[in-house]
């Protein structure tokens, strides 16, 4: 389902109501959510406003894992271990920004938005 980015604001100053001066409109409206998970790499491509195109991936098998030596290595994705934006991520594996992940190296951290950038990068949690 999508999400409305329209205005929330419905308080003036004062504390008086305020008056929605427009409809919702299509443009705007978000996508829906990608909701990544564990598994052999898929990634669709959508059309975005304006011909833009988009990669988003369904499955993520490997992250670009940022070391402390200042090198990336690419590692394979164990599970999700916490999900602090939603308990139920952890259960269903689905990876999100700021979900810690188990990899071969080690447990690391999501930087990337997974469903908008189309790439897991991730950092090591010492």
């Amino acid at each position: 389902m999508e999400q409305y980015h329209g205005s929330k604001l419905t308080k003036k100053g004062t504390g008086g109501k305020k008056r929605n001066m427009s409809d919702k409109r299509l443009c705007m409206m978000g996508g829906h959510f990608a909701a990544t998970r564990i598994g052999k790499e898929y990634a669709v491509t959508t059309r975005e406003r304006g011909g833009k195109k988009k990669r988003v991936i369904r499955y993520a098998e490997f992250a670009n894992v940022a070391m402390p030596d200042r090198t990336i290595k690419r590692a394979k994705i164990l599970s999700v271990v916490d999900a602090p934006n939603n308990r139920d991520f952890k259960r269903m594996n689905i990876i999100t920004k700021g979900v810690t992940i188990e990899t071969e190296v080690g447990k690391a951290r999501v930087t990337s938005r997974v469903g908008q950038d189309g790439v897991v990068n991730a950092v090591l949690i010492q």
